[in-house]
């Protein structure tokens, strides 16, 4: 199966492709989409790049299915309510190509890669070098991108059984969730 990990953000989306053979990983690609050469107040020009540039990535790599972390309240409210219209180009994006999107926080990838829900971008960023044995290290956007793809790869499958005994199937949608109840 290949798994498309995505960060958002409106400045730097970063994106990470690995393929999941049992328990075997394997790096696939991994980048950023940016909009900072942008206008600041061009917002939907901002997004449709951040559309545009989902729809290459998946074009290029055809995944099979996506994983996006959920954006959570911070200090400054504008900033929230910004890169929430970021994330929902994003996850748009991934809908129009029919993939099926799960969810997770910062808080589940970091348990699920590093071990440690505060760890920092260098610790992920070292843990994911180390899962996908890459040569050097990723980016930090790019890092939490394949981060929450490896989360979708060691979560997604336990997550889905249980949705199934729960009688919590799917409904027919291609949009999944993958946060905790």
């Amino acid at each position: 199966m290949r798994i498309l990990g995505i960060d958002p953000g409106l400045r730097t989306t970063g994106f990470g492709v690995i393929d999941q053979e049992g328990a075997a990983l394997r790096y696939v690609a991994s980048g950023t989409i940016t909009t900072h050469q942008l206008d600041t107040k061009a917002l939907p020009a901002r997004l449709k790049v951040l559309f545009d540039g989902v729809g290459e990535v998946i074009a290029r790599y055809q995944p099979d299915c996506a994983s996006i972390e959920i954006v959570f309240v911070n200090v400054n409210p504008q900033s929230t309510l910004l890169l929430g219209q970021a994330r929902g180009a994003l996850v748009t994006a991934l809908v129009h190509a029919h993939l099926a999107v799960a969810e997770y926080t910062a808080l589940q990838m970091k348990q699920a890669v590093v071990g440690y829900g505060r760890a920092d971008k260098t610790q992920i960023q070292e843990m994911v070098r180390r899962l996908l044995a890459l040569p050097g290290l990723p980016g930090p956007d790019a890092a939490d991108a394949l981060g929450l793809a490896i989360t979708h790869a060691h979560a997604g499958a336990a997550i889905a059984r249980i949705a199934n005994a729960e009688g919590m199937g799917s409904g027919g949608g291609s949009y999944k969730s993958g946060r905790s109840r």
